[in-house]
């Protein structure tokens, strides 16, 4: 369970700080303006109503929020089904005598 525990906060860092670097880069790029542009000049309404405003659903703040729920949500799972598979595998393993591997010679 700590060695999945450590892992997932590491897969969880990853996500975070990749998911960061691409919405930095995607947003130097021009691509989240060029995008909402194109949205809110297609959504706009013959009644001059204002179309659809990527950019204030795809701002830094909410994005940040939605990867930090998800690398949460990421680790308490996958803490929780590695803990589970390897309970399971111990079971298995010592009802059919498992294999054992070495990768060392014992003294």
């Amino acid at each position: 369970m700590k060695v999945s525990f450590l892992l997932s906060i590491a897969l969880g860092v990853v996500t975070v700080v990749g998911v960061s670097l691409l919405w930095m880069v995607l947003d130097a790029a021009g691509v989240f303006s060029s995008v909402g542009g194109t949205l809110k000049q297609a959504t706009t309404g013959t009644d001059a109503t204002s179309g659809f405003d990527l950019q204030s659903y795809l701002s830094f703040g909410n994005v940040f929020l939605f990867t930090l729920l998800i690398a949460v949500v990421d680790v308490v799972l996958m803490t929780a089904l590695c803990t589970l598979a390897s309970f399971i595998y111990n079971t298995a393993a010592g009802m059919t005598g498992g294999v054992e591997v070495t990768l060392a010679e014992e003294d």
